[in-house]
């Protein structure tokens, strides 16, 4: 079979999967030999009182894989039934002692190269790092396959959404976003399902979840490594079985949605920290998207500034359309924007540029010639400095103080000021997290669910 345009194939090797045991989840590349034991001198270090010290041997040999067990205790089985020497097809799933090892046969791997365009839908990016993520979107978006968006906050994860379900077959259905950290854990449920009247206190009339509103459309889940893990099977049925029920309700409901999903978190990580279903990530993960960072793709913001400035510019009432000159950057000014890690990532960076671009036409001028952006490492570390004068109890105090101020901030701004959704992330109370943000002045950028 011939590779589409763009596409190049190529084999891998074969790959040794640790299905039982203390070592679960290890993989172990099969290029020609490897040995399992329990020894540090095999190539495959099983840790388990039922494997020897060298237990086995695996060869990629004609027809398959031969496997030799090396007079084990316990024996090798394939099958149930133990094994002196066999070749063994891909696929197999061997039992060393009583840890279970699967041979799974290679992969095809498909590299598609990166987009011609710097754009794709209202997404911005000259880099390889986005280019090579617009050359897989333009082939998924089309299809109807389950696309999930990883990368830190900002780095515009709702606007590739958008992208994709713009040039889907479904773009000219309903899109429906789901904002899965800010929507407090007893009402999570109801967004997503809808709820009967009377299905629980507060639901006085029937009402219609996204996955229902979204009928022929796409749902949108953002921050989905916030969903809570008793809704987690409710959300796999309804991809797998394409049906729902609401809240408080018996009758199965179909649904005709695609989903695309984002996070902040790594789901992988979270999936091994038991905070996330296994079965759901690999439901969601159809075409995974790493977003990098900004600071890892430097060159993409030059762009970011001149369209950011024209649109808010002109969205403003301010521009060149309100009579006046468009606004121009300093050389000086890009290279500092450029320069700048960015933490918050394009949120941040629209966020500095909006502020510069009120304070340049109020002052009449033309060119953005300063920007204020936030302190770096060095000078956030500035403020543990110590004064002989004081003691060590006032000392303490004032930097417990100025922790628990930086703390508060820091974490209410990763969640747009949602407390509960930060409370959760901090594992701590939600009303304790409320009282800590009025006491440092915090309050305003805080809301309550």
């Amino acid at each position: 079979m011939r590779a589409a345009p763009g596409v190049h194939q190529g084999a891998s090797p074969l790959l040794l999967q640790v299905l039982t045991g203390s070592a679960k989840g290890q993989n172990k590349p099969l290029l020609h030999k490897v040995t399992i034991g329990k020894s540090s001198e095999n190539d495959l270090v099983l840790d388990d009182d039922t494997v020897s010290r060298k237990h086995c041997e695996l060869e990629v040999a004609e027809g398959g894989v031969r496997v030799r067990d090396l007079g084990s205790t316990n024996g090798t089985r394939v099958g149930g039934s133990k094994v002196q020497e066999a070749i063994v097809p891909p696929g197999t799933v061997l039992k060393v002692g009583e840890v279970e090892i699967a041979i799974r046969p290679p992969t095809q791997k498909v590299e598609v190269l990166p987009s011609e365009s710097p754009v794709f839908g209202p997404a911005i990016g000259k880099s390889l790092a986005m280019r090579t993520i617009f050359g897989v979107l333009e082939r998924i978006a089309p299809t109807e396959a389950t696309v999930l968006l990883e990368g830190e906050t900002g780095t515009g994860k709702d606007v590739l959404a958008r992208a994709i379900f713009e040039k889907s077959t479904r773009g000219h259905g309903p899109f429906v976003v789901v904002d899965c950290g800010a929507v407090s854990y007893s009402l999570i449920e109801s967004e997503l399902f809808g709820h009967e009247r009377g299905a629980f206190t507060g639901a006085v009339s029937q009402r219609q979840g996204a996955f229902e509103l979204a009928d022929g459309g796409t749902v949108f889940l953002d921050e989905i490594g916030e969903l809570p893990l008793d809704v987690q099977p409710k959300l796999l049925r309804v991809l797998e079985a394409r049906e729902f029920r609401r809240v408080g309700g018996n009758k199965p409901m179909k649904t005709d949605v695609r989903v695309i999903a984002a996070t902040k978190r790594n789901l992988l990580r979270e999936v091994q920290a038991g905070k996330f279903r296994e079965d759901l990530y690999f439901r969601l993960a159809v075409v995974p998207i790493t977003v990098p960072p900004l600071r890892a793709r430097r060159e993409d913001i030059p762009a970011f500034v001149d369209h950011i400035v024209a649109s808010v510019d002109l969205g403003a009432g301010l521009g060149a359309g309100a009579g006046r000159s468009p606004l121009t950057i300093s050389s000086e000014t890009m290279q500092a924007l450029s320069a700048h890690d960015w933490p918050g990532n394009v949120r941040e960076l629209r966020n500095v540029l909006e502020r510069a671009i009120f304070m340049t036409r109020a002052t009449g001028k033309t060119e953005i010639g300063n920007v204020l952006l936030s302190a770096g490492p060095t000078q956030e570390n500035a403020v543990f400095s110590f004064d002989a004068a004081k003691s060590y109890r006032e000392t303490r105090s004032k930097f417990d103080a100025e922790f628990e101020t930086r703390y508060v901030k820091w974490i209410l701004a990763r969640h747009g000021g949602n407390v509960s959704a930060a409370a959760r992330e901090a594992r701590m109370d939600r009303k304790h997290l409320f009282d800590m943000a009025k006491k440092h002045g915090l309050k305003g950028g805080a809301t309550e669910d």
